[in-house]
Protein backbone atom coordinates (compact mmCIF):
# COMPACT_ATOMS: atom_id res chain seq x y z
CA UNK A 1 0.00 0.00 0.00
CA UNK A 2 1.67 3.43 -1.59
CA UNK A 3 -1.04 5.60 -2.67
CA UNK A 4 -4.47 5.87 -2.32
CA UNK A 5 -7.21 8.24 -3.56
CA UNK A 6 -10.23 9.59 -1.79
CA UNK A 7 -13.98 10.93 -3.71
CA UNK A 8 -16.64 12.58 -2.06
CA UNK A 9 -19.34 12.42 -4.11
CA UNK A 10 -23.43 12.56 -3.95
CA UNK A 11 -24.81 15.56 -1.30
CA UNK A 12 -22.54 17.28 1.23
CA UNK A 13 -22.85 16.34 4.96
CA UNK A 14 -21.66 17.04 8.02
CA UNK A 15 -18.23 14.94 8.45
CA UNK A 16 -17.20 14.73 5.37
CA UNK A 17 -13.48 16.84 6.04
CA UNK A 18 -13.16 14.70 9.15
CA UNK A 19 -13.14 11.76 7.34
CA UNK A 20 -10.77 13.06 4.78
CA UNK A 21 -8.91 13.87 7.72
CA UNK A 22 -8.79 10.52 9.68
CA UNK A 23 -7.95 8.83 6.57
CA UNK A 24 -4.76 11.36 5.73
CA UNK A 25 -3.15 10.88 9.19
CA UNK A 26 -4.01 6.83 9.63
CA UNK A 27 -2.28 7.06 6.21
CA UNK A 28 1.28 9.40 7.10
CA UNK A 29 1.62 7.16 10.13
CA UNK A 30 1.96 4.03 8.18
CA UNK A 31 3.53 6.05 5.49
CA UNK A 32 1.08 5.98 2.86
CA UNK A 33 0.28 8.90 0.37
CA UNK A 34 -3.44 9.93 0.24
CA UNK A 35 -4.66 11.97 -2.88
CA UNK A 36 -8.12 13.48 -3.75
CA UNK A 37 -10.46 13.51 -6.51
CA UNK A 38 -11.87 16.98 -7.06
CA UNK A 39 -15.71 16.98 -7.24
CA UNK A 40 -16.33 13.09 -7.52
CA UNK A 41 -16.61 10.79 -9.64
CA UNK A 42 -16.85 13.51 -11.87
CA UNK A 43 -12.67 14.47 -10.86
CA UNK A 44 -12.10 10.53 -11.36
CA UNK A 45 -13.45 10.62 -14.88
CA UNK A 46 -11.50 13.69 -16.17
CA UNK A 47 -8.61 12.46 -14.23
CA UNK A 48 -8.82 15.78 -11.92
CA UNK A 49 -6.63 15.08 -8.38
CA UNK A 50 -5.03 16.33 -6.11
CA UNK A 51 -2.24 15.29 -3.26
CA UNK A 52 -3.47 16.00 0.29
CA UNK A 53 -0.76 16.86 2.94
CA UNK A 54 -1.32 17.53 6.65
CA UNK A 55 0.98 20.08 6.25
CA UNK A 56 -0.89 22.47 3.89
CA UNK A 57 -4.23 21.99 2.80
CA UNK A 58 -5.87 18.64 5.09
CA UNK A 59 -4.94 20.35 8.07
CA UNK A 60 -7.69 21.88 9.99
CA UNK A 61 -10.44 20.04 8.59
CA UNK A 62 -12.08 18.21 12.04
CA UNK A 63 -14.80 21.31 12.30
CA UNK A 64 -15.00 22.06 8.89
CA UNK A 65 -18.39 21.29 7.03
CA UNK A 66 -18.73 20.63 3.29
CA UNK A 67 -15.52 19.26 1.65
CA UNK A 68 -12.52 20.46 0.51
CA UNK A 69 -12.05 18.62 -2.80
CA UNK A 70 -15.89 19.39 -3.59
CA UNK A 71 -18.38 16.44 -4.98
CA UNK A 72 -21.13 15.84 -7.33
CA UNK A 73 -24.35 14.75 -7.20
CA UNK A 74 -25.05 13.98 -10.77
CA UNK A 75 -21.97 11.92 -12.33
CA UNK A 76 -22.79 8.37 -13.47
CA UNK A 77 -19.78 7.51 -15.28
CA UNK A 78 -21.76 4.41 -16.35
CA UNK A 79 -23.77 6.12 -18.33
CA UNK A 80 -22.51 9.51 -18.54
CA UNK A 81 -24.25 12.16 -20.65
CA UNK A 82 -22.55 13.54 -23.46
CA UNK A 83 -23.38 16.35 -25.40
CA UNK A 84 -22.11 15.68 -29.27
CA UNK A 85 -20.61 18.66 -31.69
CA UNK A 86 -23.91 18.61 -33.30
CA UNK A 87 -25.81 19.22 -30.19
CA UNK A 88 -27.32 15.85 -30.40
CA UNK A 89 -27.20 14.18 -26.65
CA UNK A 90 -26.60 10.70 -26.05
CA UNK A 91 -25.23 8.68 -22.64
CA UNK A 92 -22.20 6.45 -22.82
CA UNK A 93 -20.49 4.10 -20.59
CA UNK A 94 -17.11 5.75 -19.32
CA UNK A 95 -15.85 3.99 -16.51
CA UNK A 96 -12.90 2.55 -18.34
CA UNK A 97 -11.80 5.51 -19.06
CA UNK A 98 -11.74 6.06 -14.62
CA UNK A 99 -10.25 2.65 -14.11
CA UNK A 100 -7.74 3.65 -16.69
CA UNK A 101 -6.92 7.05 -14.66
CA UNK A 102 -7.11 5.26 -11.42
CA UNK A 103 -4.34 2.65 -12.94
CA UNK A 104 -2.16 5.13 -14.69
CA UNK A 105 -1.94 6.90 -11.50
CA UNK A 106 -1.24 4.25 -9.25
CA UNK A 107 -3.80 4.62 -7.07
CA UNK A 108 -4.11 1.27 -4.62
CA UNK A 109 -7.36 2.15 -3.46
CA UNK A 110 -10.16 4.32 -3.48
CA UNK A 111 -12.42 5.43 -1.04
CA UNK A 112 -15.76 6.12 -2.16
CA UNK A 113 -17.15 8.34 0.58
CA UNK A 114 -20.98 8.71 -0.12
CA UNK A 115 -24.67 7.26 0.28
CA UNK A 116 -26.44 4.77 -1.46
CA UNK A 117 -26.01 5.80 -5.00
CA UNK A 118 -22.20 6.69 -4.64
CA UNK A 119 -21.67 3.15 -3.03
CA UNK A 120 -23.68 1.17 -5.79
CA UNK A 121 -21.21 2.88 -8.16
CA UNK A 122 -18.06 1.81 -5.97
CA UNK A 123 -19.85 -1.96 -6.12
CA UNK A 124 -19.85 -1.91 -10.13
CA UNK A 125 -16.04 -0.46 -9.92
CA UNK A 126 -15.43 -3.08 -7.72
CA UNK A 127 -16.13 -5.42 -10.73
CA UNK A 128 -13.66 -3.81 -13.39
CA UNK A 129 -10.82 -4.94 -10.93
CA UNK A 130 -10.23 -1.96 -8.74
CA UNK A 131 -9.91 -1.63 -5.29
CA UNK A 132 -12.72 0.40 -3.89
CA UNK A 133 -13.67 1.11 0.07
CA UNK A 134 -17.17 2.69 0.68
CA UNK A 135 -17.49 4.78 3.57
CA UNK A 136 -21.44 5.59 4.19
CA UNK A 137 -22.05 9.83 4.11
CA UNK A 138 -25.67 10.59 4.30
CA UNK A 139 -28.40 12.80 6.28
CA UNK A 140 -30.34 10.44 5.39
CA UNK A 141 -29.33 7.68 7.42
CA UNK A 142 -30.52 5.50 4.41
CA UNK A 143 -27.70 3.28 3.68
CA UNK A 144 -28.13 -0.46 3.86
CA UNK A 145 -25.91 -2.58 6.85
CA UNK A 146 -24.94 0.54 8.62
CA UNK A 147 -26.86 1.56 11.44
CA UNK A 148 -25.51 5.69 11.46
CA UNK A 149 -24.45 7.40 8.57
CA UNK A 150 -22.10 10.49 9.31
CA UNK A 151 -24.10 13.61 8.94
CA UNK A 152 -27.20 12.21 9.96
CA UNK A 153 -26.99 13.32 13.92
CA UNK A 154 -26.01 16.68 12.99
CA UNK A 155 -29.05 17.17 10.53
CA UNK A 156 -31.40 15.71 13.50
CA UNK A 157 -29.93 18.43 15.64
CA UNK A 158 -30.48 21.58 13.55
CA UNK A 159 -34.62 19.87 12.57
CA UNK A 160 -34.38 19.61 16.36
CA UNK A 161 -33.24 23.47 16.86
CA UNK A 162 -35.77 24.53 14.18
CA UNK A 163 -38.68 22.58 16.42
CA UNK A 164 -38.26 24.58 19.36
CA UNK A 165 -38.07 27.72 17.20
CA UNK A 166 -41.43 26.59 15.76
CA UNK A 167 -43.08 26.06 19.32
CA UNK A 168 -42.30 29.45 20.22
CA UNK A 169 -44.34 31.22 17.51
CA UNK A 170 -47.09 28.18 16.99
CA UNK A 171 -47.59 28.39 21.17
CA UNK A 172 -47.94 32.17 20.81
CA UNK A 173 -50.08 32.57 17.74
CA UNK A 174 -52.56 29.93 18.32
CA UNK A 175 -51.34 28.19 14.88
CA UNK A 176 -50.68 24.63 13.62
CA UNK A 177 -47.00 24.78 12.69
CA UNK A 178 -45.39 22.13 9.56
CA UNK A 179 -42.07 21.88 9.16
CA UNK A 180 -40.67 20.08 6.18
CA UNK A 181 -37.48 18.22 6.39
CA UNK A 182 -34.97 16.02 4.13
CA UNK A 183 -34.49 12.25 4.00
CA UNK A 184 -35.72 11.45 0.65
CA UNK A 185 -37.52 7.82 0.74
CA UNK A 186 -36.47 7.76 4.40
CA UNK A 187 -38.10 8.82 7.66
CA UNK A 188 -35.29 8.76 9.83
CA UNK A 189 -34.78 12.61 10.40
CA UNK A 190 -38.47 13.61 10.88
CA UNK A 191 -38.93 10.76 13.38
CA UNK A 192 -35.98 11.34 15.19
CA UNK A 193 -36.56 15.31 15.54
CA UNK A 194 -40.07 14.83 15.86
CA UNK A 195 -39.30 12.81 19.08
CA UNK A 196 -36.28 15.28 20.54
CA UNK A 197 -38.75 18.23 19.42
CA UNK A 198 -41.61 17.37 21.33
CA UNK A 199 -43.79 16.93 17.82
CA UNK A 200 -47.47 16.32 17.99
CA UNK A 201 -47.51 14.44 14.29
CA UNK A 202 -44.41 12.83 12.13
CA UNK A 203 -45.42 11.71 8.44
CA UNK A 204 -42.65 9.83 7.00
CA UNK A 205 -42.41 7.63 3.91
CA UNK A 206 -42.83 4.45 5.38
CA UNK A 207 -46.38 4.90 6.74
CA UNK A 208 -48.73 6.51 3.73
CA UNK A 209 -50.47 9.33 6.26
CA UNK A 210 -54.55 9.92 6.29
CA UNK A 211 -54.84 13.45 6.47
CA UNK A 212 -57.88 12.81 9.05
CA UNK A 213 -55.69 11.22 11.40
CA UNK A 214 -53.74 14.32 11.39
CA UNK A 215 -56.86 17.02 11.48
CA UNK A 216 -58.20 14.21 14.55
CA UNK A 217 -54.93 14.88 16.60
CA UNK A 218 -55.16 18.47 15.84
CA UNK A 219 -58.87 18.59 17.49
CA UNK A 220 -57.88 16.76 20.31
CA UNK A 221 -55.63 18.78 21.19
CA UNK A 222 -57.51 22.11 20.80
CA UNK A 223 -60.50 19.72 23.32
CA UNK A 224 -57.50 19.61 25.67
CA UNK A 225 -57.19 23.44 25.67
CA UNK A 226 -54.28 22.77 23.57
CA UNK A 227 -54.54 25.75 20.97
CA UNK A 228 -51.39 24.81 18.71
CA UNK A 229 -49.95 21.77 16.90
CA UNK A 230 -46.55 20.94 15.65
CA UNK A 231 -46.17 18.71 12.78
CA UNK A 232 -42.62 17.53 11.03
CA UNK A 233 -43.09 15.38 7.75
CA UNK A 234 -40.00 14.27 5.88
CA UNK A 235 -40.13 15.29 2.07
CA UNK A 236 -41.10 11.92 0.94
CA UNK A 237 -43.99 11.66 2.96
CA UNK A 238 -46.93 9.83 0.50
CA UNK A 239 -50.54 10.88 1.54
CA UNK A 240 -52.85 7.68 1.38
CA UNK A 241 -54.18 6.69 -1.85
CA UNK A 242 -51.76 9.39 -2.90
CA UNK A 243 -48.36 10.06 -4.21
CA UNK A 244 -45.15 11.02 -3.41
CA UNK A 245 -45.01 15.02 -4.35
CA UNK A 246 -42.23 15.96 -6.43
CA UNK A 247 -40.98 19.64 -7.39
CA UNK A 248 -38.67 18.61 -10.03
CA UNK A 249 -38.10 15.68 -12.73
CA UNK A 250 -34.35 16.16 -13.54
CA UNK A 251 -32.85 15.15 -16.99
CA UNK A 252 -29.68 13.73 -15.82
CA UNK A 253 -29.44 10.10 -16.99
CA UNK A 254 -30.57 6.66 -16.13
CA UNK A 255 -28.54 5.45 -13.06
CA UNK A 256 -28.95 8.65 -11.30
CA UNK A 257 -32.12 9.85 -8.89
CA UNK A 258 -33.90 12.41 -11.23
CA UNK A 259 -36.94 13.04 -9.09
CA UNK A 260 -36.03 16.22 -6.56
CA UNK A 261 -38.70 16.01 -3.85
CA UNK A 262 -40.04 19.01 -2.25
CA UNK A 263 -43.50 20.41 -1.63
CA UNK A 264 -45.40 18.25 0.59
CA UNK A 265 -45.47 20.78 3.54
CA UNK A 266 -46.91 22.83 1.37
CA UNK A 267 -49.51 20.35 0.72
CA UNK A 268 -49.95 19.42 4.63
CA UNK A 269 -50.53 22.99 5.83
CA UNK A 270 -53.08 23.39 3.00
CA UNK A 271 -55.15 21.08 3.69
CA UNK A 272 -54.89 21.36 7.89
CA UNK A 273 -55.72 24.67 7.37
CA UNK A 274 -58.65 23.78 4.55
CA UNK A 275 -60.17 21.47 7.20
CA UNK A 276 -59.43 22.69 10.68
CA UNK A 277 -59.51 26.20 10.04
CA UNK A 278 -56.53 26.76 12.45
CA UNK A 279 -54.09 29.56 10.56
CA UNK A 280 -51.34 26.56 9.33
CA UNK A 281 -47.58 27.73 7.96
CA UNK A 282 -44.83 25.68 6.72
CA UNK A 283 -41.61 25.83 7.14
CA UNK A 284 -38.80 24.06 4.55
CA UNK A 285 -36.09 23.20 6.34
CA UNK A 286 -33.64 22.64 3.00
CA UNK A 287 -29.66 22.70 2.65
CA UNK A 288 -28.83 24.22 6.48
CA UNK A 289 -29.74 20.47 6.77
CA UNK A 290 -26.56 19.36 5.22
CA UNK A 291 -24.51 22.63 5.87
CA UNK A 292 -22.44 24.21 9.01
CA UNK A 293 -20.19 22.58 11.24
CA UNK A 294 -20.55 18.74 12.33
CA UNK A 295 -22.11 18.30 16.01
CA UNK A 296 -19.42 16.43 18.19
CA UNK A 297 -21.04 13.27 17.55
CA UNK A 298 -20.23 13.21 13.86
CA UNK A 299 -16.66 14.52 14.45
CA UNK A 300 -15.65 11.51 16.41
CA UNK A 301 -18.38 8.56 14.20
CA UNK A 302 -16.40 10.13 10.60
CA UNK A 303 -13.04 10.13 12.64
CA UNK A 304 -13.84 6.29 13.21
CA UNK A 305 -14.95 5.89 9.71
CA UNK A 306 -12.03 7.36 8.19
CA UNK A 307 -9.52 5.23 10.23
CA UNK A 308 -11.55 1.98 9.80
CA UNK A 309 -11.29 2.31 6.42
CA UNK A 310 -7.58 3.28 5.79
CA UNK A 311 -7.13 0.00 8.29
CA UNK A 312 -8.97 -2.39 6.06
CA UNK A 313 -6.76 -1.04 2.90
CA UNK A 314 -3.44 -1.90 4.93
CA UNK A 315 -5.25 -5.03 5.68
CA UNK A 316 -5.84 -6.19 2.35
CA UNK A 317 -9.24 -5.74 2.79
CA UNK A 318 -11.31 -4.27 -0.46
CA UNK A 319 -14.37 -4.05 -1.80
CA UNK A 320 -16.31 -3.48 0.90
CA UNK A 321 -18.42 -0.72 2.81
CA UNK A 322 -17.35 0.45 6.43
CA UNK A 323 -19.98 -0.34 8.43
CA UNK A 324 -21.14 1.02 12.26
CA UNK A 325 -23.03 -1.59 13.90
CA UNK A 326 -24.33 -2.23 17.42
CA UNK A 327 -22.03 0.35 18.38
CA UNK A 328 -18.83 -1.10 16.65
CA UNK A 329 -17.16 -0.85 13.74
CA UNK A 330 -17.10 -2.96 10.53
CA UNK A 331 -17.61 -3.85 7.26
CA UNK A 332 -20.04 -5.74 4.88
CA UNK A 333 -19.24 -6.66 0.76
CA UNK A 334 -20.53 -3.83 -1.58
CA UNK A 335 -22.34 -6.92 -3.18
CA UNK A 336 -24.62 -7.14 0.34
CA UNK A 337 -24.97 -2.86 0.11
CA UNK A 338 -27.11 -3.50 -3.32
CA UNK A 339 -28.62 -6.39 -2.77
CA UNK A 340 -30.91 -7.11 -5.54
CA UNK A 341 -29.48 -3.95 -7.45
CA UNK A 342 -26.95 -5.92 -9.55
CA UNK A 343 -27.31 -4.39 -12.78
CA UNK A 344 -24.25 -2.41 -13.64
CA UNK A 345 -24.92 1.63 -13.79
CA UNK A 346 -28.81 0.96 -12.99
CA UNK A 347 -30.38 3.78 -10.58
CA UNK A 348 -29.62 3.16 -6.58
CA UNK A 349 -32.79 4.98 -5.13
CA UNK A 350 -36.28 4.82 -5.26
CA UNK A 351 -36.98 1.18 -6.92
CA UNK A 352 -38.03 -2.22 -6.15
CA UNK A 353 -34.63 -3.00 -6.37
CA UNK A 354 -33.34 -1.15 -4.47
CA UNK A 355 -31.52 -1.98 -0.65
CA UNK A 356 -31.80 1.44 0.84
CA UNK A 357 -32.08 1.46 4.90
CA UNK A 358 -35.89 2.69 5.56
CA UNK A 359 -37.47 2.84 9.25
CA UNK A 360 -39.57 -0.50 9.52
CA UNK A 361 -42.61 -0.88 11.87
CA UNK A 362 -40.70 -2.82 14.80
CA UNK A 363 -37.98 -0.21 15.05
CA UNK A 364 -37.49 1.83 18.65
CA UNK A 365 -38.64 4.98 17.02
CA UNK A 366 -42.15 4.20 16.28
CA UNK A 367 -42.85 2.47 19.31
CA UNK A 368 -41.78 5.56 21.36
CA UNK A 369 -43.62 7.37 19.40
CA UNK A 370 -46.90 5.56 19.49
CA UNK A 371 -46.40 5.53 23.37
CA UNK A 372 -45.91 9.00 23.44
CA UNK A 373 -49.49 9.87 21.86
CA UNK A 374 -47.56 10.88 18.49
CA UNK A 375 -49.61 10.79 15.67
CA UNK A 376 -47.93 9.19 12.57
CA UNK A 377 -51.02 10.07 9.75
CA UNK A 378 -52.12 5.99 10.33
Amino acid sequence: MKKVAILTNGGDAPGLNAVIRAIVKTARTNGVECYGYIEGYKGLLENNYVKLDLATNASGLLHKGGTIIGTSNSTNVFNYKVVNEDGSVEFKDLSDKCVENIKNAGFDCVFALGGDGTQKSSRDFSLKGVNFIGVPKTIDNDVAHTDTTFGYNTAVSVATEAIDRLHTTAESHHRVMVLEVMGRYAGWIALESAIAGGADVALIPEIPYDINKVVEKINERRNRGKEFTIVVTSEGAIPKDGEMVVKKNLDDGSGLDNIRLGGIGEKVANDIEALTGMVTRNTVLGYVQRGGTPSAFDRILSTKYGTKAMELALEGIFNVLVTYKDGKMGYVSLEDVVGNNKVVGAASGNTKESNIRKIKMDDDLVRVARDLGMCLGD
